[in-house]
């Protein structure tokens, strides 16, 4: 790797100084994922400079003297999943230089992380730029700008999207995958409804409406919402029409009745799949039933169940262990646990623990200097740390008060490129309050806002009243201070 000394030099002291150290103390906490000192480098450039003006920034990233590539590019954007600003001043840069036009998957990212924090603004310019060279826009980016505008509840501005595939260069909107992904992204927001609206409108237009996959998109969007009324009903009309249930439809309902209670419905659907020829259950359906077996408190009956469906050849996964290893967890039986997680690595394949099973150990653990026992066998199997596994422990250590152990996972989390997010800073904020540290919870709060990252409600109203007692006591300070002042 190269770095330009001249840069190094010529950078502010005091902040040259900060990047650097970051830069090159990369000590191992937990353990850590590819490592790239240039991104590392440019991470921390353009944190310390995140309130400057987007000239001065580029003027310090040109004295770099670091030539930007797909994968340099990609991997600080990553860094900046949370944080709008810098990424966007980093795309805009490493755009300008002549020897390097962004590829899709980096407009895919840059599009997925302005989506995400709802700058559509800026969306729309990186469209426009696009539009100039009808390659870079694949199936892979158009599922992108669905999922945020429907994540954004913007559902006419991303049905008008796909109604523009042909002119970003796409098949026309009668490609079935790409209709199957509008209706998936509305489902998946909730907005089942006008999913279901827009696929009767085209039963007659499209011929591939009447596919099992394109009825199954709007019976999981249904179940997945919880209401089953309606799950009840198109399970009905999906019996009535030409169309056969194959094993995602039967996986869908019997997870939404599971879900709602009605085991016994589940039950029998799955005893008599057993039975159809053409349609036995999947590792998929027997997990659902473990676990609903399991969350009812019938443990044995889901032991028998994950014996039986290995007799049958159906093999278990790592879903079924995890399935079994929550709920022994939550009834502390750790021996038959830790058997079974010792059995996943025997088997290994589909069957080697993943981040949920370290998770749910980790959440068993009854005091700090277990932590590193539990990340250390992760570690050796394998398994990359994830955003959801940093918050966990950082949740952990601040339930503890080790706050070495907290600022360690931070660090790490940051360095990795994998946060903090919205969750990490709701927990630090949250955490450094309830243990009467009003400054470091007000400290998170504004590095959190700065970023450009929304409130949780919660912590909204925790703020406000946060900064109804500092005020409070900075009257109080200045009262005292006057009063000496008389005396």
């Amino acid at each position: 790797m190269h770095i330009n000394i001249r840069a190094i030099r010529t950078l502010s002291c005091e902040n040259n100084q900060r990047i650097l150290a970051t830069f090159v103390s990369h000590r191992r906490f937990l353990h850590s994922h590819h490592y790239s000192p240039q991104a590392s480098f440019i991470q921390n450039l353009l944190k310390f400079r995140r309130d400057k003006p987007t000239e001065q920034i580029e003027r310090a990233l040109n004295l770099t003297g670091i030539h930007p590539n797909d994968d340099l590019v990609l991997d600080v954007l990553q860094r900046h999943r949370s944080d709008w600003k810098p990424a966007l001043d980093f795309f805009k840069w490493a755009s300008k230089t002549n020897v390097y036009p962004p590829g899709c998957h980096v407009y895919n990212e840059i599009i997925n992380i302005l989506g995400k924090m709802n700058r559509f603004e800026e969306v729309h310019q990186m469209l426009d730029e696009m539009s100039q060279r009808k390659e870079l826009i694949n199936e892979e980016i158009f599922s992108t700008l669905i999922r945020r505008f429907v994540a954004a509840h913007k559902v006419e501005e991303a049905i008008d999207i796909f109604h523009r595939r042909e002119e970003f260069g796409l098949g026309n909107e009668l490609d079935s995958e790409a209709f199957r992904t509008l209706l998936m992204w509305l489902c998946r927001y909730k907005h089942v409804e006008e999913a279901e609206t827009l696929f009767h409108r085209n039963l007659n237009r499209f011929q591939f409406c009447h596919d099992i996959k394109t009825w199954n998109v709007i019976l999981n969007g249904w179940c997945v919402l919880g209401n089953t009324h309606e799950s009840k009903r198109l399970w009905k009309d999906i019996l009535a029409s030409k169309c056969k249930p194959d094993i995602y439809t039967y996986s869908t309902f019997i997870k939404a009745m599971t879900k709602k209670g009605k085991l016994g419905t589940a039950l029998k659907l799955f005893n008599g799949m057993w039975k159809d020829e053409s349609c036995k259950p999947d590792v998929v359906i027997c997990n659902c039933v473990i676990d609903a077996l399991c969350f009812k408190k019938r443990v044995p009956e889901a032991l028998q169940v994950f014996q039986d469906m290995k007799v049958r050849g159906c093999l278990p996964n790592v879903a079924t262990y995890n399935s079994l290893i929550k709920h022994l967890c939550k009834i502390r039986r750790m021996e038959k646990v830790y058997e079974l997680v010792e059995d996943m690595e025997r088997t290994s394949g589909d069957c080697l623990p993943n981040a949920v099973t370290y998770s749910y150990l980790l959440k068993s653990l009854k005091a700090p200097e277990e932590v590193l026992g539990i990340l250390e066998r992760m570690e050796r199997n394998g398994c990359a740390m994830s955003d959801d596994v940093y918050n966990l422990v950082l949740r952990l250590y601040m339930k503890w008060g080790d706050l070495d152990g907290l600022r360690k996972a931070w660090e790490e989390m940051e360095r990795n490129g994998l946060g903090p997010d919205r969750r990490s800073y709701t927990i630090m904020i949250h955490g450094h309050f309830e243990n009467g540290r009003i400054k470091d919870a007000m400290r998170y709060f504004r590095e959190m806002t700065s970023k450009g990252m929304v409130l949780e409600p919660r912590t909204e109203k925790l703020v406000i009243s946060m900064t109804g007692q500092v005020n409070e006591r900075t009257g109080k300070q200045e009262g005292t201070d006057v009063e000496a002042s008389n005396v």
